[in-house]
């Protein structure tokens, strides 16, 4: 069953993170392929070299929550670790906040083009 709405959405309509609609969806066995927000943008624009990639903060998530099934971490550690779980988190929703802004944004001068183009016919079906 293919879905018309982007799981993006779905985190934003229901005000809960991108991370927990995802997890859901495996839960129910839905495949997820490509977000569909998350996309478009990366491939007509290349995103700006200082932002990680979703890849990269996946990884720094996956060590984090690797070296917190250690034992016999002490308090401070479990702390930082925890604290770059939650960083993860956030920078994960709002990447996929920034992309679909991009999107949006994208949209938005397309539209503008279109605009344009229309008058400029009204313009010379008039003359």
């Amino acid at each position: 069953m293919k879905a018309k709405v982007s799981p993006e959405t779905i985190a934003r309509e229901l005000e809960i993170s991108l991370d927990s609609v995802l997890q859901k969806m495996r839960r129910l066995g839905l495949e997820v392929v490509g977000h569909g927000d998350l996309q478009s943008p990366t491939t007509t624009h290349e995103l700006p070299k200082d932002l990680f990639t979703v890849e990269q903060v996946l990884l720094s998530l996956a060590r984090a929550v690797k070296l917190l099934e250690q034992s016999g971490l002490d308090k401070d550690e479990v702390s930082r670790l925890r604290s770059l779980v939650q960083a993860c988190r956030v920078y994960q929703d709002k990447f996929a906040e920034y992309v679909n802004y991009r999107r949006i944004e994208e949209d938005l001068m397309e539209l503008r083009k279109e605009v344009a183009a229309l008058r400029a016919s009204a313009e010379n079906a008039k003359g």
